[in-house]
């Protein structure tokens, strides 16, 4: 099962009133696994970044001079979602704006990100999980024991790191620490030994002295009227 997490940053929060995506990050779970494989990349969104939504993720209009347009990046990009699950936190706004990205394009062979992948919204989950509840990434983080100390500013690629965390969290945890590119027996991760493996349990006999100690503690238990007990 490959998952992708993804994020995106924008000049705004509306695509229909000309606003752009001008970062995309995503990592890869495979079997529930990072596999330390990701897409990162800046974009050029051809108009101004808002001031608003420069200091929710301090990307910068002089920083996205030099960067490739959509177009340039939209094959690597769509290569690497190809077929996978895509878990995004408030899918809509993402898609939303991806879609809307295919749209611009001179010949846009893609269609839309759903003819290519399955989409999980995290926040719809968490909604369901925790009703009445703040549901926003950092309160999740907060709930789950995730840390997100490292995020001060938005970012899309550190986002989708910190989502991949409460995604595990909130679907009952990773199969295994251990990375899916590492060996059973290599890296940081750790498996379960074997029957094999475990060698024989050592078995402590109790002295006559215990024995004699426990057998007094019952008598006086089963004596009690008052307070019986219960087996």
């Amino acid at each position: 099962m490959r998952q992708i997490i993804l994020d995106t940053e924008t000049t705004g929060i509306d695509p229909k009133q000309g606003h752009r995506i001008i970062e995309i990050g995503c990592v890869e779970l495979l079997d529930r696994k990072l596999t330390h494989q990701h897409y990162h990349q800046y974009i050029q969104p051809e108009r101004e970044v808002e001031e608003e939504a420069i200091g929710v993720h301090g990307i910068t209009n002089e920083l996205l001079t030099d960067k490739p347009k959509f177009a340039e990046v939209v094959d690597a990009f769509m290569q690497f979602v190809q077929g996978a699950e895509l878990v995004i936190h408030n899918a809509p706004f993402d898609v939303g704006f991806i879609n809307h990205e295919l749209s611009l394009l001179k010949d846009n062979v893609w269609g839309k990100i759903e003819d290519h992948c399955k989409i999980t919204d995290t926040l719809k989950m968490a909604r369901k999980t925790y009703p009445g509840q703040r549901n926003s990434l950092d309160a999740l983080c907060k709930r789950l024991g995730v840390d997100n100390s490292g995020r001060e500013l938005h970012g899309a690629l550190l986002d989708s790191e910190i989502l991949a965390d409460v995604y595990l969290m909130m679907t009952g945890g990773q199969v295994s620490l251990k990375l899916a590119h590492e060996s059973a027996s290599g890296g940081a991760g750790w498996t379960r030994k074997s029957r094999d493996q475990r060698g024989v349990l050592k078995v402590l006999e109790p002295t006559p002295e215990e024995l004699t100690a426990h057998q007094a503690y019952l008598a006086k238990m089963f004596k009690d009227q008052e307070n019986p007990p219960v087996w």
